[in-house]
């Protein structure tokens, strides 16, 4: 599935993401038609310069009018809201939005869990440590991705014993990773299975990215592809994205493979099965 990202903010680190408030509309409706089955939206930059922290009555101010504008409009739309604020989440949820994205994976507000549970839908789970301005300095793991699945794990125990069903867990790349530990999280991703959750990546046009190839977000498009093929080949189930074509086009190839691999491995298995 392809999630695709609606930025409310002066801000986000890609510029291109950033959408005014009278074109939201069009863009939405020009992401669902490229193949987009979510749309999250977001009303505060986790961008570590930004400049202003956001509160969240601002955040609230921003999204909830974006949310009724595009529910109403588009009515078999399903929107993410994307905060850590569990009063934002809450109003999100009554104003039309269907899942909740937390990047602080709960740690920057301890009502965010429960207000999941009473509201009884989808929760994405990312890992994450500190606050946008510190988690930079928050990179010492022993084994960078155990640590990373024991943390999910303890979390989504929380968020079970609370009644929760549907948790969909994010590895957090970018936050609290440095560059090789976020490739490393990203060649051990198939061992994330064993939290038996769907698996959402977000690397679209990341620092994962074009620090690795030294250009800039603009230039990201195509390390972003090679990327999200990697991640879809090691069981990624969501793909967050800017760019929705491109993301589709990865997902129906790296599906072609997958799907004649299987084919192939299955009519071997029964041309073969008296051997």
């Amino acid at each position: 599935k392809i999630m695709g990202i609606l930025n409310i903010t002066p801000d986000s680190f890609y510029e291109n993401s950033r959408v005014k408030i009278e074109s939201v509309l069009q863009k939405a409706s020009q992401m669902l038609a490229d193949g987009a089955d979510f749309i999250d939206i977001g009303g505060a930059s986790t961008n570590p310069f930004a400049a202003n922290a956001v509160s969240a009555q601002e955040e609230s101010d921003r999204v909830l009018p974006i949310i009724e504008t595009l529910t109403k409009n588009i009515p078999k739309i399903l929107i993410s809201i994307d905060t850590f604020h569990a009063s934002v989440a809450k109003q999100a949820i009554e104003t039309g939005a269907t899942m909740i994205n937390d990047v602080s994976g709960g740690n920057l507000d301890p009502e965010m869990f429960k207000t999941v549970a009473k509201l009884n839908v989808p929760y994405i789970l990312m890992h994450s440590r500190g606050t946008f301005q510190t988690m930079s300095q928050l990179t010492d793991y022993e084994n960078v991705t155990l640590d990373v699945i024991a943390d999910l794990q303890q979390k989504i125990m929380q968020l079970r014993a609370l009644g929760v069903k549907d948790i969909i867990i994010d590895a957090g790349f970018g936050f609290a990773k440095n560059l090789d530990q976020n490739y490393e999280l990203m060649n051990h991703l198939d061992r994330f299975e064993i939290l038996n959750c769907p698996v959402l990546v977000g690397i679209s046009r990341k620092s994962i990215i074009w620090k690795a190839l030294s250009i800039t977000p603009e230039k990201a498009l195509n390390g972003k592809s090679v990327l999200n093929t990697i991640a879809l080949m090691k069981g990624a189930n969501i793909l967050r994205v800017h760019d929705i074509k491109e993301a589709k086009e990865a997902i129906d190839l790296t599906k072609r493979c997958l799907n004649f691999d299987v084919k192939k491995i299955s009519n071997f298995e029964h041309q073969n099965s008296n051997i």
